[in-house]
């Protein structure tokens, strides 16, 4: 917010707009946990109207691969292969036998998720690098008492790891400053079985930094892993272990299939709620 640099963006609209209407858009480059000014001003055949500002606080990014964007993740350039998005509907020739999930972690068939493809002409080491878009440290949120003291992010995603051929995934930390640094900050090996679990890890960065997940190729075909659910959020991770115990025992978090149901259930639930309340807002509005 101390910052004044503004950038300006159409958000087109495609037709006539119904009083009450309520209107949607994602601003992707809202992508650092910092504070905005989010201006909206109506421009007509008449001219500018009145603006509309609100303060947007982005504490938190969250990426479940729905979109084709992939939340600004990219493919690293350097590795042997890349990451590939998938859904349990999608058809291709991603479905190795006895590896890989079947849907992404809430159990729909219909969700995306990314996973990488260890069959031909894929060999044993091969690595395939994940990197997520650059954050900038939150200096906010660091108290002037404690001004040495680096901001901490927690870091939470799914994996699924089934596969008697299962390499590795490891997640490093990428700090941008004259150099770049990658320190491994979570690391898992082997076949964990055919159900989505769930990592935390708590992180310090000291500057701009990203965060890049690496699946390593293991023996042989039957190696898929995959990924899902991302999340970079300030402050530390609820109940989670330190990042030691996360490089050597990952204390995953497991996720069964009477789980699953659950949760997709009541994340349907909470859209429905959040549709309704807005719907209401609407009404009171007019």
């Amino acid at each position: 917010m101390d910052q004044t640099r503004w950038w300006e963006q159409e958000i087109p609209i495609g037709g006539p707009i119904q009083k009450g209407q309520l209107l949607t858009y994602n601003l992707t480059e809202l992508i650092k946990p910092e504070s905005y000014l989010v201006r909206l001003t109506p421009i007509t055949r008449y001219g500018e109207g009145d603006a509309s500002e609100r303060t947007i606080t982005y504490r938190e990014f969250h990426c479940s691969f729905e979109e084709e964007a992939l939340c600004s993740f990219s493919q690293d350039k350097s590795d042997e292969f890349d990451w590939i998005r998938q859904s349990g509907t999608k058809e291709g020739t991603t479905y190795t036998p006895n590896t890989g999930p079947s849907s992404d972690h809430t159990g729909s068939s219909q969700g995306f998720y990314m996973f990488i493809e260890t069959s031909r002409p894929r060999l044993e080491g091969d690595k395939a690098r994940l990197m997520s878009p650059t954050f900038n440290i939150n200096t906010k949120s660091v108290s002037s008492s404690s001004a040495s003291k680096n901001p901490t992010y927690c870091f939470t995603f799914y994996y699924h790891m089934f596969g008697k051929h299962i390499g590795a995934l490891n997640i490093f930390l990428r700090l941008k400053g004259q150099m770049l640094t990658d320190t491994l900050i979570w690391s898992l090996t082997g076949n964990q079985g055919n159900y989505w679990q769930q990592a935390r890890v708590n992180i310090h960065p000291t500057t701009t930094f990203q965060v890049v997940m690496e699946g390593v190729r293991g023996s042989g075909i039957e190696g898929n892993i995959a990924i899902d659910d991302v999340t970079i959020e300030e402050g530390e991770c609820k109940d989670s272990p330190s990042n030691s115990e996360n490089l050597h025992n990952p204390n995953p978090v497991r996720i069964g299939p009477w789980a699953l149901q659950t949760v997709h259930i009541a994340q349907l639930m909470i859209q429905n709620i959040l549709k309704s309340f807005y719907l209401r807002k609407i009404a009171l509005n007019y």
